[in-house]
């Protein structure tokens, strides 16, 4: 996989993109890519802890995920704080995808894979993935979809490639051997969310090996990579 000289990072919630491509993040900035988190929810119902309350959940969230973001090196975090588990397939959250991406002009874009056959996967990255793709083709390319960004000043985008995490089917690997720390310290940032903390660093390392197998590096992330026309 080559290094994009810049790429966005679309996260249903805060620690999913630590989790899916922490380490390709990590190694991407590091040899001088532009990255942009936008992260779609404010992850308020992840809590089993008894008195916790929504908004207190969501502002705790908030703080881990700019720490973990500090860690990774992004600096460009845009959060559109829909409530957890309430993404929609709708007009409204396309739009909001599309501007982003004609704004920020990333050659490549990441995201949860929304097609999962053999287990279920969270509603809110089913959706993700879903109205990524159709943001990216066509409407972020075709300048007649939401006209109003053109008279913002905000012109249309052709993204190179779409990498989806958390696939069963992949087709690219990137080494992250160099990372797998960075990506750990990050996936760590997000407390409320680990039960046991001390453990993750083995797990991700665990997947991380798996990912890597019948390769001449140690760790590796893998994505199933779909790539546009230009």
């Amino acid at each position: 996989m080559y290094i994009p000289k810049s790429f966005m990072v679309v996260t249903p919630h805060p620690d999913d993109a630590e989790l899916g491509c922490g380490g390709t993040i990590s190694k991407w900035v590091s040899e001088g890519a532009h990255g942009v988190l936008l992260v779609c929810t404010n992850g308020d119902k992840g809590s089993t802890e008894p008195g916790m309350t929504s908004r207190q959940l969501a502002d705790i969230r908030r703080v881990e995920q700019e720490k973990a973001s500090e860690i990774l090196g992004l600096k460009n975090v845009i959060s559109f704080k829909y409530p957890d588990g309430e993404l929609e397939d709708s007009n409204e959250f396309r739009e909001r995808v599309v501007k982003n991406i004609r704004k920020y002009q990333p050659e490549v874009v990441l995201c949860t894979d929304p097609v999962r056959q053999n287990f279920y996967i969270h509603r809110d990255h089913r959706i993700t993935g879903q109205v990524v793709i159709d943001a990216i083709y066509p409407y972020a390319r075709d300048r007649l979809y939401y006209p109003r960004h053109e008279e913002e000043g905000i012109l249309t985008h052709k993204v190179k490639d779409i990498l989806f995490w958390g696939s069963e089917n992949p087709n690219e690997i990137v080494n992250i051997t160099e990372y797998i720390d960075m990506k750990i310290a990050a996936l760590k940032q997000h407390s409320s969310q680990l039960s046991d903390g001390d453990s993750v660093g083995l797990r991700l390392k665990e997947t991380a090996i798996r990912a890597a197998s019948g390769q001449d590096y140690q760790y590796g992330e893998t994505f199933r990579r779909i790539s546009f026309r230009s």
